[in-house]
């Protein structure tokens, strides 16, 4: 089938202000209609790049979820409304997709992504977008993505902060060549905990639809090798450049993983008594602070939150974009007890300097907030 037959005189009044930039024309809007995007997830992620997509044209959006609408969904996730809690999330979000864009294809598929199903799922899409929030399905998206050859356009978001990146495309890293293996569970804080700003997902969903559209209409130059982190505080975009691990075990040179592998989820509420190799507990810091020998605190934060709030410790002070550039500054001998607001992004700070032989890493949980919280209620919470 032609453009000219995928457009007809509707259809161009509707996308007319697409078919008229420079560079995507009939041919790009064709290529929407001849798409099929697999959507991961309807939350705070999906539910924007749901209604993006939709509307841009995206000629199949294939729905994976499983859930209900709940009250505390609302501020974020923008498919539903009041009247759809308690409905499941799919019967919503089809409704309100359909009556956006009746021209598009929507499939149904009601249940979790893991590893036992994720190739089957994603095989026959030309793009994935990946709005999970747990590990285990963030592992299985990656891996079947990465073994089936197909884009995974990946968003998280926490807090005031996002990333949006580009995974196993072309010659790029996917998920494991960045995170080999899941943290430890109760390192990670989850958005029950530690919160997140309702416009953030918005930010970062819409960016994923951004990416989607760019890789199905070969347009621009998309997400490779390249992660984008957003600071809602600071209003702030930054660029820190990823690479494909010639070891990775799904798409390096020599993969060990020839089918998805299910990896148990971490995302726990934390525990401010626990006490794991990988992690170290704000009251265990304090009291080998009172000691005399705590660890030299790595803090990762931005400048403006360091201004806000400190620790009255032995610091040094990288933020984590810099610190793929700056890591040589570091005694691979030393112990840090790595900080930064809630514990995110020290979590990825420890595994980056633990995968680059810093085996004296500790992620310390809850970030400084908890700190202020447990130990000294003199430094400011923001």
């Amino acid at each position: 089938m032609g453009d000219a037959e995928i457009l007809d005189e509707r259809l161009r009044q509707r996308y007319a202000r697409q078919l008229i930039l420079p560079g995507f024309g009939e041919e790009g809007q064709a290529r929407l209609a001849r798409a099929s995007v697999l959507l991961v997830g309807l939350g705070g992620l999906g539910s924007p790049a749901a209604l993006y997509l939709a509307a841009a044209g995206v000629g199949r959006l294939s729905l994976v979820e499983f859930d209900e609408v709940d009250r505390s969904n609302l501020q974020r996730q923008v498919l539903y409304g009041e009247p759809d809690v308690g409905r499941p999330k799919l019967d919503a979000a089809i409704e309100r997709l359909t009556a956006l864009n009746p021209d598009i294809r929507i499939d149904r598929i009601e249940g979790p992504l893991d590893a036992s199903n994720a190739l089957e799922m994603v095989r026959g899409h030309d793009v994935v977008l990946d709005g999970t929030d747990n590990f285990t399905a963030r592992y299985a998206v990656n891996d079947a993505c990465a073994l089936a050859g197909i884009p995974n356009v990946h968003g998280a978001v926490q807090g005031f902060q996002g990333l949006v990146t580009v995974l196993a495309y072309e010659e790029g890293p996917c998920y494991r060549c960045l995170f080999p293996e899941p943290p430890p569970a109760g390192s990670v804080p989850g958005c029950a905990e530690a919160g997140v700003l309702g416009v953030l997902p918005g930010t970062i969903g819409v960016l994923q639809a951004t990416e989607a559209i760019k890789i199905i209409a070969g347009i621009g130059e998309p997400l490779l090798g390249r992660l984008l982190r957003f600071d809602a505080l600071a209003a702030r975009f930054t660029e820190v450049a990823i690479a494909r691990d010639v070891d990775c075990a799904v798409c390096g040179e020599a993969p060990t993983i020839e089918a998805p592998e299910r990896v148990a989820d971490t995302c726990e509420q934390v525990s401010t008594t626990e006490d794991l190799p990988f992690s170290i507990a704000v009251d265990e810091l304090a009291q080998r602070a009172q000691d005399g020998n705590a660890p030299q605190v790595l803090d990762v934060r931005l400048t403006e939150e360091l201004e806000l709030a400190a620790l009255s410790l032995d610091s040094v002070h990288i933020p984590l974009h810099l610190l793929p550039v700056r890591v040589a500054e570091l005694d691979h001998e030393r112990e840090y007890a790595v900080l930064c607001h809630h514990g995110a992004r020290s979590m990825q700070a420890v595994q980056f300097l633990r995968s680059s032989g810093y085996r004296h890493a500790r992620n310390i949980v809850g970030g400084i907030d908890r700190w202020s919280d447990h130990v000294d209620p003199a430094v400011p919470r923001y």
